[in-house]
């Protein structure tokens, strides 16, 4: 699981059928660096599916690959990418 920033939405003229509840979001993974403040932190932009309703700018925790299909088991959705969580707020400490 990573956590990324949401920067935009996608449009989809034609879905699968199964994906009807939920929204689709452009996110940010970031590394550490990135939660620190750093920009060059932010790796390249994924698509996630999104049933939470994750706004512009929201804070959120991205399960990808076989973890994000796990929420609707047993049923099967063709998604690599899943918005578990928004976070409200998050704390990073040196170690």
């Amino acid at each position: 699981m990573r956590i990324g920033e949401v920067i935009g939405h996608v449009t989809l003229s034609t879905y699968h059928p199964k994906l009807r509840a939920g929204r689709w979001k452009l996110a940010v993974p970031m590394k550490l660096s990135a939660l620190q403040g750093d920009p060059a932190g932010r790796s390249e932009a994924i698509v996630i599916y999104d049933e939470l309703g994750a706004g512009l700018g929201s804070q959120i925790a991205i399960a990808e690959g076989p973890e994000a299909t796990a929420p609707f088991h047993p049923e099967q959705k063709p998604i690599d990418g899943y918005n578990a969580a928004i976070l409200d707020h998050l704390d990073i400490e040196d170690v």
